[in-house]
């Protein structure tokens, strides 16, 4: 959903229902009606559950998520937090072009890449972005 449909969220889940116990953590962690999505990620692994089952929670409440973990959206001021100027090594355009040959790739694949070459979650992001390459499939269901 676009910016357009912000405060709006909800409408991408009709027949879900709120989960009064996942609510009453969000609801704890939620500032101003926002809440991040290292919190969203969090909030899962504590509950044992999926991370889109609290981004459906969170959506459900029409809370706003900010500060993608991989630098995609919600930071002030221009919404994104991606490093323009990033040294891409070779180990690491290599990883995103086994993972991304059509030039999508998904938010979990992204995830393992950092994971794999210990790297900031936000570096593969940002070379993602620097090359082209699309991420799709937000584990929160935020895209």
């Amino acid at each position: 959903m676009g910016h357009e449909d912000a405060g709006h969220y909800a409408m991408k889940h009709n027949n879900k229902t709120t989960d009064p116990k996942i609510a009453a953590i969000l609801e704890k962690e939620a500032v101003n009606s926002t809440i991040t999505c290292k919190k969203l990620h969090a909030i899962a692994k504590n509950l044992g559950i999926k991370p889109k089952e609290v981004g459906i929670q969170a959506d459900l409440m029409e809370l706003r998520l900010k500060e993608c973990s991989l630098g995609l959206f919600g930071y002030e001021p221009d919404g994104k937090n991606l490093n323009k100027d990033i040294e891409i090594s070779e180990s690491l355009s290599s990883e995103i072009q086994k993972m991304a040959p059509n030039g999508r790739t998904s938010c979990i694949q992204c995830w393992e890449v950092a994971s794999k070459l210990n790297i900031e979650k936000k570096e593969v992001g940002s070379a993602c972005d620097k090359m082209g390459i699309k991420i799709k499939q937000c584990q929160l269901g935020a895209f």
